[in-house]
């Protein structure tokens, strides 16, 4: 059997001060699988994300990707991931394909100038998340929506093996929510595997093939999305009553 695209193993994580921001998380996803990762704001789903990408160093346990170290799967490229917001000049003159192209850079030359195989991948990546009319606009001249789907589209142009997407539903209209999930469909269909987090219960069992439900700073449960995906685990993870059961107790971050 091929080892899992993402394994989490006992991984605490603890920022300045010694405060935990991850208690013995674990969690495994295999090659070609979409996993939803759920959980109240401060449960510490970004944390997760950053210790994967190597932003934080666990304080125990470990993370492989595809069998390796987070070390070697960054610099083969194997890992991409789009953050809740990007740190970014709304206001430098940048345009949609030189972000797109970005994405390329691991994969360039020493003079990372693009070749034709390059190029080729970036327009690719415009067309899957239907961003090729807005190519040469400026940046900061987008919706939240259109920022979204351009660096969701350098995410693709990587090509990477592991997507790690964090919130990308957003802020962002029905259109482009729909977009990301056919798209990370089609991803998953292709062999790629995916991390997403999101606060959108209702269409968690239309996409993901498994679901991993964190609070209080440790993953609970992980597994298929309708075997995971109940009332009890929902209230665990919730504290109180399951969402499914009563949504006006839904916490407000995830109405």
């Amino acid at each position: 059997m091929s080892a899992p695209a993402l394994d989490v193993q006992d991984v605490s994580v603890a920022y300045g001060g010694g405060r935990l921001a991850l208690r013995r998380a674990t969690l495994s996803l295999q090659p070609g699988r979409i996993c939803g990762l759920v959980g109240m704001n401060g449960a510490g789903k970004s944390t997760l994300f950053k210790t994967v990408m190597g932003f934080l160093p666990p304080l125990a346990g470990q993370v492989q990707v595809f069998g390796h170290t987070v070390r070697h799967a960054q610099k083969a490229g194997w890992i991409a991931y789009v953050p809740q917001a990007e740190a970014v000049d709304w206001d430098f003159p940048v345009s949609v394909r030189d972000v797109v192209t970005m994405g390329r850079q691991g994969r360039m030359g020493l003079l990372r100038r693009p070749t034709a195989a390059d190029r080729a991948a970036v327009q690719d990546a415009l067309d899957r998340v239907a961003m090729s009319d807005f190519a040469g606009r400026q940046i900061g001249e987008l919706s939240g929506g259109q920022r979204k789907r351009a660096f969701l589209a350098r995410a693709l142009a990587q090509d990477a093996r592991l997507l790690l997407l964090d919130e990308p539903f957003g802020g962002v209209d029905v259109g482009t929510s729909e977009t990301i999930t056919d798209l990370l469909v089609d991803l998953a269909a292709g062999g790629r595997s995916v991390l997403v987090s999101t606060h959108d219960l209702g269409t968690l069992e239309t996409f993901c093939d498994d679901v991993a439900l964190i609070a209080d700073r440790t993953v609970l449960t992980v597994g298929p999305t309708a075997q995971t995906l109940t009332a009890p685990n929902l209230a665990r993870t919730f504290g109180g009553r399951s969402p499914l059961h009563d949504p006006a107790r839904i916490p407000q971050e995830v109405r």
